[in-house]
């Protein structure tokens, strides 16, 4: 049974009338495991259980998933009570700059250890640059080279998703080797290092790299140049095989985990969910979903587009309402002809809906 299948199942599940039938159907339903340390059954329980616990969650969740025109996948975790409700919650999708997370998990955990400390600094120079978004690349430029702390990279990296903070920090850990072994380390399933920015951006666009594609459009302009057609081929490669993929549900499950403190130290985890907070990017996204009161702690991506296709639409973050109950979420649109604003509602409709299943449960129990 796919997983869209099993969603389809679980919202009918309410409807079951004899609670030993119920779990005895439930442990039918084929759910990939997030967590290696969990029994297969156990992560079955966890899952089906969201459809008793959060049923008119679950269904909007559903219904936004079945809705949307493109390829997306929802996943929302309860992390007081620790049930998960998704949509295509175990299909790989491309991270894209949500992959900066994990980049910033091996730097701090260098830290952690004592091989890296905060205020170490790295010297940046033109050849170091990047692609696309890369804020601090004014700064290389005016002085000819830029010496940034460990800090910094990471505030650049997660903050503001400077694409030259992220590749210089993932240098300065080891490579992709060294990212995907911390992430292994943790038992974090359905999460992928990413390769650098620069590399990914013109292997996705069908180009080689040259120095020059960090200065002015001249990334535009070569990649402009190339045949539609074999423009084409090289995203659909991409999307087909993304060296950046990670599941939904794997994207809350490493949520959960940071905001509870399982995968870095006190302070490193403090950092980390605090650069993420003060997150610059995506306004309109999850965050426009949140009346006053409410936070988020988060990281958006955002991919390549060819013609009226766009890829990588991104936003997973920590959620925490009001009185302290959080939830991971993690909205992921891997390929869609949708407009920017469709791509954005969607988002804003699961926190919406985030938000109105907590409200429904306050005035529930308040009622008791």
């Amino acid at each position: 049974m796919s997983t869209r299948r099993a969603l389809s199942f679980g919202r009918m599940l309410p409807r079951l009338v004899v609670a030993s039938g119920l779990l005895s159907l439930v442990l039918l339903i084929p759910v990939a495991k997030t967590e290696p340390e969990q029994k297969v059954d156990g992560r079955v329980v966890r899952q089906a259980a969201a459809a008793l616990a959060a049923p008119d969650l679950s269904a909007r969740i559903a219904d936004l998933g079945e809705g949307f025109d493109g390829r997306v996948g929802i996943s929302v975790r309860d992390l007081t009570e620790g049930w998960t409700t998704n949509f295509d919650g175990d299909t790989a999708y491309p991270q894209q700059s949500v992959s900066k997370l994990w980049v910033a998990l091996a730097a701090l955990d260098a830290v952690d250890r004592g091989r890296l400390a905060l205020e170490d600094t790295v010297t940046i120079r033109p050849e170091n640059l990047s692609v696309f978004h890369q804020p601090i690349r004014a700064r290389v430029v005016s002085a000819g080279a830029y010496a940034a702390t460990i800090r910094q990279l990471l505030a650049g990296a997660i903050s503001q998703s400077d694409n030259t903070a992220n590749d210089v920090l993932l240098s300065t850990v080891g490579g992709r080797a060294v990212v995907q072994a911390a992430v292994n380390a943790r038992g974090l399933a359905g999460i992928t290092a990413s390769p650098s920015e620069r590399d990914m951006q013109t292997e996705t666009a069908g180009l080689e790299w040259r120095r020059e594609y960090s200065f002015e459009h001249s990334f535009w302009n070569d990649r402009d140049k190339l045949p539609l057609e074999f423009r084409r081929v090289s995203l659909d490669e991409y999307l087909a095989h993304p060296p950046d993929a990670a599941t939904p549900n794997g994207m809350v499950n490493a949520l959960d985990r940071l905001h509870a403190g399982k995968l870095l130290g006190p302070r490193s985890t403090q950092l980390l969910l605090q650069l993420m907070f003060e997150a610059e990017t995506g306004p309109s996204r999850l965050k426009a979903g949140l009346p006053p009161g409410w936070t988020l702690a988060h990281k958006t991506g955002t991919g390549q587009v060819l013609g009226p296709v766009a890829t990588g639409f991104n936003d997973v973050g920590v959620i925490t309402a009001p009185d302290g109950h959080a939830y991971a979420v993690a909205v992921m649109i891997a390929q869609t002809r949708t407009s920017i604003e469709t791509r954005q509602d969607v988002m804003v409709a699961v926190a919406r809906a985030i938000v109105a299943h907590h409200d429904r449960e306050l005035a529930s129990q308040a009622g008791t």
